[in-house]
């Protein structure tokens, strides 16, 4: 439903803590799981009403530069068999906070298998438009939206739409490391299942395979009955990407997800975002504009044409479009690094 404003009040929930999961990781493992051993174990770990999971033969999808207008929500992988999964849209979404009007009509797409970047100063409402994305926006009360936020083609504001199964689908990675401190590093990896009720066949296939999509299986096989609170912050944020990719969600959404960590952390980080971005879709908010360039395929650059002025997007497209050949004065001189 577009157009009109939707009120939604509605506080955050603190979740009991889960019981205790006793962890016995198996010695015989080796990192690193091939294409169709992680085909299988999506498979066969999980079970309940979650969604099937997608083919494990990807190949990046043939997208026209600059043109999003009249881009289908329908696709097909390799085999032209089936329906492309994580396409991202939002249409005419403006978010309040009370009275205060912080983001203006943001229309974008933003397309699977590929990282879009979201960039721009402090302030022009980019992880206030991240959080409508999974519905994290209307924790906050007084919080107000209008507009449509479309997952498939599919209104995640929608009547009946729950808003677990939303965010089971659409992940999210907070700029400060949030590693349940009382929890072992096992537990953490499937923390996120056990308070969404989904039970897993091999808990022991599943915490190696999301700890190595994440980079940390390596650093972290021995010490899986440790508290995820004793890893340095670079390694706690890949625990809470790995945390993230065992309910198997189809867009990953990354809140300056580097901001707080080393350069060597900050590559590894972005070395995982390029491998993720080949299965699902994924939406960073950065403040780096060479981390923009790194990672991203595509860019949007939000910002506010004055004080007390709702944030807008100015320019989108190829992020090398973006940077090398901007269509607006403003996108020159913000990437630039004339002002900002």
């Amino acid at each position: 439903m577009s157009g009109p404003e939707r009120d939604r009040p509605t506080g955050p929930v603190s979740p009991a803590p889960p019981s205790s999961m006793p962890w016995a990781p198996s010695p015989t493992k080796r990192d690193g799981l091939a294409a169709p051993r992680l085909a299988a174990l999506r498979e066969e770990t999980v079970s309940g009403t979650w969604a099937a999971p997608r083919s494990a033969a990807v190949v990046a999808m043939p997208f026209r530069a600059g043109v999003d207008e009249g881009w289908s929500q329908q696709g097909t992988d390799d085999m032209g068999t089936a329906e492309v999964k994580g396409v991202l849209e939002t249409r005419d979404v403006s978010c309040w906070f009370g009275s205060n009007k912080v983001l203006e009509k943001v229309s974008l797409v933003m397309r699977p298998r590929q990282v879009t970047a979201l960039i721009g100063p402090s302030g022009c409402g980019k992880s206030t438009y991240l959080r409508t994305l999974n519905r994290m926006h209307e924790l906050v009360p007084s919080a107000r939206l209008s507009g449509q936020v479309l997952l498939d083609g599919e209104d995640i504001y929608g009547q009946g739409v729950r808003v677990t199964e939303t965010r089971l689908r659409i992940g999210m990675v907070f700029q400060k490391p949030n590693p349940f401190p009382s929890m072992t590093i096992a537990q953490n990896v499937l923390a996120g299942l056990r308070l969404a009720g989904i039970k897993v066949d091999n808990k022991d296939a599943l915490v190696q395979e999301c700890l190595s999509r994440a980079g940390l299986w390596n650093e972290a096989r021995f010490r899986l009955n440790q508290s995820g609170a004793a890893l340095s912050g670079g390694q706690q944020q890949r625990l809470c990407i790995a945390r993230a990719l065992a309910v198997r969600p189809e867009v990953l959404l990354m809140d300056e997800p580097c901001s707080a960590l080393d350069p060597i952390s900050t590559g590894v980080i972005e070395e995982t975002i390029a491998e993720l971005s080949q299965e699902i879709t994924i939406v960073i908010v950065t403040h780096n504009m060479q981390q923009a360039q790194r990672v991203s395929h595509r860019c949007a650059l939000f910002l506010v044409d004055g004080e007390g002025r709702p944030g807008h997007i100015v320019e989108q497209g190829p992020t090398e479009q973006v940077f090398g050949d901007p269509q607006d004065q403003r996108t020159a001189d913000y990437v630039g690094g004339r002002f900002g």
